[in-house]
């Protein structure tokens, strides 16, 4: 069940900034996600209300209203906008096109940087689900303590299965760090693994889940690009300078950006700090899945019963018979169901995705296909 928003737990973080990347159409979640309605504007949980919203009330507590920065691309402007009335049109970054989770972030830390030296930010992706909200605030705590005393730090989630859809972190000693007593030194982060890496990992005990939320002095993080990208830097500095006055942001946003090397976060900072021992993760004990395919959104919806059927979507019209998965319907159409086990479903005005749940991750190449082949209107 999902938990209500508005949960507090003590006054917001001294000197901390939210920062929501709200970018990438989820392709594996394809025909339901689309360039034009992202995940995070779909309520995929039954809360009532968006991923993106979801994300905004939990992050509230930990930095108030005024201080959340929403880093999204130029089309989604609008539908962000309605969404959360309270965000402040400063904190608003446009990107003209997608340039991954360095240049989103990097560019949020650069402007914050350059407007209140010294601030501490949250990255925090848009479209996954929390609970245990409580644990979630604790966690985000100790980080801002840990990054606070000069580290990098992210948040890594108690492996509960042996995933083999979320990356992993490696981590070592605990480190001695005041308001931070969960933390702990990263060795190393490993990528996706095949099932049977992911159980020697969940049998070793020293593995957490990536779920991509760092937290760190802004000036620390871009010291960590620097290093890495000294020219990717160089241009976000370069925006960041230009970013408050009108006059200046645009021509400079159309000249910097589309050149700025397009990588994510994971291989300009986190790697290579945890390589060097300026990273530390915080472990979570919250409840956490990023949405990644329909086997999670199945997942999800049916409690993590593999035997029910979930079924998504205000006017579905679904008749089952010994079936299991899940089915979104956004159509009016009857979809029947008969013996089918850990099967996909979903229905759109224009498109059609029938496949199981072993098999939701391949959802990416359809999308890939449709890329190559012109269909790009389904997209």
């Amino acid at each position: 069940m999902t938990q209500k928003r508005r949960i507090t737990q003590g006054p917001p973080i001294e000197r901390f900034y939210s920062v929501i990347p709200a970018g990438g159409i989820g392709s594996r979640l394809w025909p339901l996600s689309r360039a034009d309605a992202p995940k995070f504007l779909h309520d995929l949980t039954g809360s009532g209300q968006t991923l993106l919203r979801d994300t905004w009330d939990r992050l509230v507590p930990l930095s108030g209203e005024q201080r959340i920065m929403v880093v999204t691309g130029r089309a989604h402007r609008a539908a962000v906008e309605s969404q959360l009335p309270s965000l402040t049109d400063p904190n608003v970054v446009l990107e003209s096109e997608p340039r991954d989770s360095t240049a989103a972030i990097g560019l949020a830390a650069a402007i914050l940087e350059h407007r209140e030296p010294g601030v501490i930010i949250g990255s925090f992706a848009a479209d996954h689900v929390i609970n245990n909200l409580p644990l979630f605030q604790s966690a985000v705590r100790e980080a801002a303590a840990a990054a606070r005393a000069g580290y990098i730090t992210t948040i890594g989630i108690q492996p509960t299965e042996p995933a083999v859809g979320f990356g992993y972190i490696h981590y070592g000693e605990r480190l001695e760090i005041a308001g931070a007593p969960s933390a702990l030194a990263v060795d190393s982060f490993k990528e996706k693994p095949d099932l049977a890496t992911a159980e020697g990992y969940l049998a070793n005990g020293s593995y957490l889940w990536n779920a991509s939320m760092f937290i760190s002095r802004a000036d620390k993080l871009l010291e960590e690009i620097g290093r890495n990208k000294p020219k990717l830097l160089s241009g976000l500095l370069e925006l960041a300078e230009a970013w408050d006055d009108p006059a200046k942001r645009g021509p400079a946003v159309d000249r910097i950006w589309p050149a700025l090397e397009k990588i994510a976060i994971d291989y300009t900072v986190a790697e290579p700090a945890a390589a060097a021992g300026r990273l530390a993760v915080i472990p979570g004990y919250f409840d956490w899945d990023d949405v990644g395919d329909f086997a999670s959104l199945a997942k999800l919806n049916s409690g993590g019963r593999k035997s029910d059927l979930a079924i998504l979507g205000e006017n579905a019209r679904v008749l089952s018979d010994s079936s299991s998965g899940i089915v979104v319907s956004q159509s009016n159409r009857v979809i029947s169901l008969i013996g089918v086990k850990d099967i996909v479903v979903v229905d759109t005005p224009d498109a059609l995705l029938v496949t199981t749940s072993e098999n939701a991750q391949r959802v990416k190449a359809v999308v890939d296909a449709l890329k190559i082949t012109g269909s790009t209107d389904v997209l």
